[in-house]
């Protein structure tokens, strides 16, 4: 039988915000009463948060503001938020996914400036109002039970923003650096879209990102306020509803806006050396995994299975690499459903360089970390180290961070 679980659909036509998100979270429903009662669980002072209804290009949306005094605006690094957040008395579950969302964008900020996650001050996102607005959403995900969000592409915005270093293109760096893996585009609005808080948050638990998927059905909508008016409506639209599954694939990230099919061949004349190189034209050609199986044949033959997953519209693709540079004169093909663990990638610091790690979640808990092969060869050649020691080392710092 099918089961349902929470999740959240994010049309980010007018970009996504940290305010924006919350203030869309308390238009579904989130009680306001009780934000202000978990936010004040934090040990921070010297703001003032003011909720109310306004219109956007026709629209009523929450809007969030977090005033802050000026004394409140600290240069915060990422061991001075996590502290922060470990001495409130939040749930550990809440307290877990706002230092997942401020270490990615540590490592972020990182990347764009040179330097490792704990020599970085966060400037204007480790003020008060960033903390609020990232533990404010932790809460009020949890609080919906939500297990999955997914998002459209977002619209960044474009121009220039000004900075305490000054004028930086839109996307900002460190937006830029969190929007890898994520589709987005610019548009001819002249202003910051997407915040580095907004993208924190999607980077970090952010399970699709394109259609809204088949099986999402929408129970509420809710609309919170970003600060410009637009010739848009400056609203980020958030769908509250449920994702139909299999029983049994609960926590598990499908992708179910695609068609996926396997394309198979059984090759039994064919030079061995051509596979590696018929491989990478698959992979290039958008396969998303290709593999070989051994086999045995009519008259007990040895043959070779030749197996791709590729989405529906690359099957002519496909077909044309298999018949022009194997020695196969045929091919089939069948639909399957993927289910894939969530997944988030982050970057550690070890003194030789940075290490991508690969996070997988199942049901909201961890169930895999794997340093990236590569990154931790290439150390340890560079190095003189140990490859295992590398992978050891990358291992550790991810999970000290996790």
């Amino acid at each position: 039988m099918a089961g349902t679980i929470n999740a959240l659909y994010l049309d980010c036509f007018a970009g996504i915000s940290g305010n924006m998100l919350l203030g869309a979270l308390l238009d579904a429903g989130v009680p306001e009463e009780l934000l202000r009662a978990e936010l004040a669980k934090l040990p921070v002072h010297g703001y003032e948060l003011t909720i109310s209804r306004v219109d956007k290009g026709g629209i009523s949306a929450v809007y969030l503001d977090v005033r802050v005094d000026e004394s409140e605006h600290h240069h915060r690094n990422l061991g001075d938020i996590i502290t922060i957040i470990d001495n409130s008395t939040l749930k550990p579950t809440v307290k877990e996914t706002s230092k997942r969302i401020f270490a990615r964008l540590a490592q972020a900020e990182a990347k764009v400036h040179g330097m490792t996650v704990d020599e970085i001050h966060f400037h204007e996102v480790g003020a008060v109002d960033s903390i609020v607005d990232i533990v404010g959403a932790a809460w009020a995900l949890d609080y919906l039970g939500v297990e999955h969000i997914y998002a459209s592409r977002l619209h960044v915005g474009s121009g220039f923003v000004k900075c305490c270093h000054g004028l930086i293109p839109v996307p900002a760096p460190a937006t830029a650096e969190l929007l890898c893996g994520i589709p987005h585009y610019q548009g001819e609005i002249a202003k910051e879209l997407v915040t580095p808080t907004g993208a924190a948050v999607l980077a970090t638990l952010g399970s699709g990102f394109g259609l809204m998927p088949d099986n999402f059905t929408s129970r509420k909508i809710g609309y919170g306020a970003g600060t410009w008016d637009l010739e848009i409506p400056n609203v980020l639209r958030l769908y509250l509803g449920e994702l139909t599954v299999a029983a049994g694939q609960e926590g598990l990230a499908h992708q179910p806006d695609e068609q996926y099919v396997v394309v198979e061949a059984n090759i039994d004349d064919q030079n061995p050396e051509l596979y590696s190189y018929v491989m990478d034209k698959l992979f290039a050609a958008g396969a998303l995994d290709v593999w070989l199986t051994p086999i045995v044949m009519k008259k007990s033959r040895p043959a070779t299975k030749l197996s791709a997953i590729i989405t529906k519209e690359y099957e002519a693709k496909a077909t044309e690499i298999i018949l022009t540079e194997t020695t196969s004169i045929g091919m089939r093909f069948y639909p399957v459903t993927r289910a894939m663990a969530n997944r988030e990638l982050i970057v550690v610091g070890l003194p030789w360089g940075d290490v991508k790690v690969k996070i997988s979640s199942y049901r909201g808990k961890i169930c895999n970390v794997a340093p990236e092969y590569e990154d931790c060869r290439k150390i340890a050649e560079e190095a003189g180290l140990p490859l295992k020691v590398v992978q050891h080392l990358a291992l550790k710092e991810a999970m000290s961070i996790c």
